[in-house]
Formats: structure tokens, C-alpha cells, sequence
């Protein structure tokens, strides 16, 4: 049997901290969000900075209601299209092996008409208001509480 290695040094000599971190994609269960119709994986998450990589999958005409993209948002569909609801750019698709990226501070309502597969990361995750005015995450948490602090 052969060890990987990186720069010339046996994964098992490197320090935890700068060892691969390998996600079975497939072993994760799907987790809803506080959308009917919206589930993820998480693939990559460390509050402390904001960063937040997931598998999104939206069913059939499902809805990412109104939000704020904090810091940069990024997207790339695997299946099925992204459409901009609401906002500056209504009507916006984004199919199949397309990249669509949203600067800091932008605003849109998403959704996907026949349902779709996307890679989302996110620099620091979007801000969602709910009915009663407070800013959630897509899980329904407290914005504020769990992310205020990446913004340093």
C-alpha cells in the first residue's frame, strides 16, 4: 500500500490543520431550510469567518424569498435552472453548467421552475427577513446572532 503525499511529506506526518478535508457527498443527508421545497448538504462551514459551501437542491417551483447577499454570493448549477423572481435582474436564468456570481449587498428572490441542483458558496451566508421582520439565515436562525461576528 502506497501513502499520499503532499509537497513530499506522508499525509499522516502532516499536522490536522493542514490535512484534506474529503466529503462523501453522497453520505450526507439532505437538511431542510426554513423554505418548502429547499434542501442542502453542507459541504464546507467555518462560522468564525462566514464561509458556508452547500449542494443545494430546490424542487419544482420552489422559493428562495427576498434576501441580501451580505458578502459575495456564488452559484453553479448542475441541473435544472435558477431564475431571478424579484429584483434588478428579473428573469435572469442560470442553467446547467452555468456560473452566476452576486456582488455584496445585492438583492433578488430566486426561484426554479422545474427544480434544480446547484453548488452555492457563499462568503459570509445571505440575510433573509421573515414574516415577523427579523433577519434569519435560510435555516431560520437568528442572522445577527450567528453570522454578525464574520463580518469582523
Amino acid at each position: 500500500m502506497t501513502s499520499t503525499t503532499t509537497s513530499g511529506t506522508a499525509a499522516g506526518d502532516l499536522p490536522e490543520h493542514l490535512r484534506s478535508r474529503h466529503v462523501r457527498v453522497d453520505e450526507l443527508p439532505w437538511e431542510k431550510t426554513a423554505f418548502p421545497g429547499v434542501a442542502y448538504k453542507t459541504l464546507l462551514v467555518d462560522q468564525a469567518q462566514g464561509l458556508l459551501t452547500v449542494l443545494l437542491r430546490m424542487a419544482p417551483g420552489a422559493v428562495l424569498p427576498d434576501h441580501e447577499h451580505v458578502r459575495i454570493e456564488q452559484t453553479y448549477v448542475l441541473e435544472g435552472r435558477l431564475v431571478d423572481k424579484a429584483g434588478s435582474e428579473v428573469g435572469l436564468e442560470v442553467g446547467p453548467g452555468e456560473f452566476v456570481w452576486r456582488p455584496a449587498g445585492s438583492r433578488h428572490s430566486a426561484w426554479t421552475p422545474d427544480g434544480a441542483l446547484m453548488i452555492a458558496m457563499f462568503l459570509v451566508p445571505n440575510r433573509f427577513t421573515d414574516a415577523d421582520g427579523r433577519k434569519i439565515d435560510m435555516l431560520g436562525d437568528d442572522w445577527e446572532a450567528k453570522w454578525r461576528a464574520a463580518l469582523g
